[in-house]
């Protein structure tokens, strides 16, 4: 049982790895297929019954505004943002505080870069910082599902 549960803790950690580089998102990195872990985080949100409302095509953009603004740089190889949100959360957050309304969608981004395609970058938006308990509560079950979401979208990668 002991070796069951080390060996479930170092692939997890192996799996996603966080690497906090800021104040305002969590980053966790995995080896891989950029379209493999964008369907896995897909997959898990999908599957607690939550809607995607919207899959921003983040380098798409970029390659395409870039041309009219004189910007050859590829910043990503791939790069999509997925927007969701919880009726139950979302609600519990703006009853704690109407002004809470901005936090939501949700937003998870899986991207690669140029110089290495196989290392995958999977982030969340961190929840503001606030004074107010009821707040700080709710956004602490947000960030929990985001993770949640998250390493689960990873492991299923693998």
């Amino acid at each position: 049982m002991k070796n069951l549960i080390l060996a479930l803790f170092l692939s997890y950690s192996a799996a996603s790895m966080a690497a906090d580089t800021n104040e305002f998102s969590h980053i966790y990195q995995t080896q891989g297929d950029f379209e493999t872990v964008r369907d896995s985080i897909v997959s898990s949100v999908e599957g607690r019954g939550l809607k995607i409302n919207h899959i921003n095509h983040i380098s798409e953009m970029l390659a395409r505004t870039g041309k009219d603004l004189g910007a050859s740089k590829e910043v990503y190889l791939n790069a999509e943002q997925i927007e969701f949100c919880s009726a139950t959360l979302s609600r519990s957050m703006m009853e704690a505080d109407p002004t809470n309304i901005m936090v939501c969608p949700y937003s998870i981004a899986v991207y690669n870069l140029p110089a290495q395609p196989n290392m995958i970058y999977v982030s969340y938006r961190k929840p503001p910082v606030v004074k107010a308990r009821s707040s700080r509560e709710i956004f602490k079950q947000v960030e929990q599902l985001l993770n949640d979401i998250i390493t689960e979208g990873i492991d299923l990668s693998k």
